[in-house]
This record gives C-alpha cells, sequence and structure tokens, in this order.
C-alpha cells in the first residue's frame, strides 16, 4: 500500500511540478522579450514552486546544516539527482550555475538560462571551452554573484564517491577563489520514478581557503561533499 501510495504522490508531483514550470518557462520566455529585470524573479518563484511540491505532495522534509554561503566564491555541490540543481536558485542569492551546455537547447529555457547568467560547460572542447566559462565566471564574480558547480561532473548514485571531474581544480586554480563544499543527499529519496517520502539534508563544510595545491584541495571537497554517505 505504501508503494502505491507514493506512486500516486509522485504522479501528482509531475503533473503539477513540471506543468507549473511550463508555465513559468514561458513567463521567462516573455520576460527576457519586456523586461529581463522579471526574470530573477521568475527563476525564483520556481525554485519556491518546486520546494512546496517536494514537500507537500512527496512528503520529504528539506533540512539544512550549516550556513549558506552568499557573494562571490565557488560553491561545490553534491549531486545526486535533479533536486539539488533545481533547489538553487532557492538556496543562494542570484547564482551563476555551471550547466551542461546540453541543457541550452531547450525552447525557451535554454536562452532564459543564458539570460540569467548560467554558465554553460561542455566537456569535449577541452581546453577553448575552460577559456570560455573562465571568461563567463569571472563577468559573474564581478557581478557579486556566487558560483555553483557539481564537480562530479554529472548525477551519481547515492553512496557512491567518484573522484571530481579535472575542470574542478582548473577552475579553482584560474578564479582564486575559496570553496565552499555542500553535502546533499537526495539520491536516496528524489532520484526514483516513484520518488520517496523522507528527508534531504544539505551539509555545508567548511570553507576551503584559495590558493591551494590540486592535491589537497580536491581530497578535502571531495571528502566534504561526500559527508553524507556515510
Amino acid at each position: 500500500m505504501s508503494g502505491l501510495i507514493a506512486a500516486l504522490r509522485s504522479l501528482v508531483f509531475y503533473v503539477l511540478f513540471y506543468g507549473g514550470s511550463a508555465l513559468l518557462v514561458v513567463a521567462s520566455v516573455v520576460a527576457v522579450t519586456v523586461q529581463r529585470s522579471w526574470l530573477r524573479g521568475i527563476v525564483g518563484r520556481w525554485g519556491a514552486w518546486h520546494l512546496w511540491c517536494v514537500q507537500h505532495l512527496l512528503g520529504i522534509e528539506v533540512v539544512l546544516d550549516g550556513e549558506l554561503p552568499q557573494g562571490p566564491v565557488l560553491i561545490a555541490v553534491k549531486h545526486e539527482a535533479f533536486f539539488e540543481a533545481i533547489d538553487t536558485p532557492r538556496l543562494f542569492t542570484f547564482p551563476a550555475v555551471f550547466a551542461k551546455h546540453e541543457l541550452f537547447r531547450i525552447p525557451g529555457w535554454g536562452y532564459s538560462a543564458l539570460v540569467y547568467g548560467l554558465i554553460p560547460v561542455a566537456r569535449e572542447d577541452g581546453a577553448k571551452t575552460l577559456r570560455q566559462m573562465l571568461a563567463l565566471a569571472k563577468q559573474r564574480v564581478a557581478q557579486g554573484r556566487p558560483l555553483v558547480i557539481f564537480p562530479e561532473g554529472t548525477r551519481v548514485a547515492h553512496g557512491t564517491r567518484p573522484p571530481l571531474q579535472a575542470g574542478f581544480a582548473g577552475l579553482y586554480k584560474l578564479l582564486r577563489l575559496p570553496v565552499v563544499p555542500i553535502a546533499v543527499d537526495s539520491g536516496a529519496t528524489y532520484h526514483h520514478v516513484v520518488k520517496r517520502p523522507g528527508r534531504i539534508t544539505y551539509k555545508v563544510g567548511d570553507t576551503i581557503p584559495a590558493g591551494l595545491p590540486r592535491g589537497e584541495v580536491e581530497a578535502r571537497v571531495h571528502a566534504a561533499i561526500n559527508a553524507l554517505n556515510g
């Protein structure tokens, strides 16, 4: 019976959340065309709508352990589900997120995301992509915005600890920003077709200063973002 209830709750979540998201994408396209200053508010409403659906439709409690950073820092987040990617604009003040370039091909959403200030990542282009990302990232830092990166490069199963992608260390070195690592255990409840009630926790790690050797910063970030995997 509990499985049937979870399936029904998930179905309602998909219909309402993604239906609402479609309306907000249309609103974002209008904002980009008519008044770009509206876009930030629309994105904020998307994050708030997602949280409401997660809490009230799926029965998932979201808990924050620690103080979230704001301003121009590099925030490294564990990536177990779409949850934390969607939740990012709610968590941080006007964040600039490094996102897979394929996402920018989504009609309407892709261009709105560029205008909002997301940073496309195309790993197969190598050094050229790194230069482009660096230039955009420096622009966002100059605007006082936090940079959010998923250093594992893609979603990973809960309980796994893959190595960080090489691009993370390169950005850390070139941007010369402190890093705030954040662990999240969303995979246990959210990363399923039928989502499960329970709890998702964000655990904010200690700030890691700029200028450390690659091996040290990677080790510290890797340990911190996996703090909830025990």
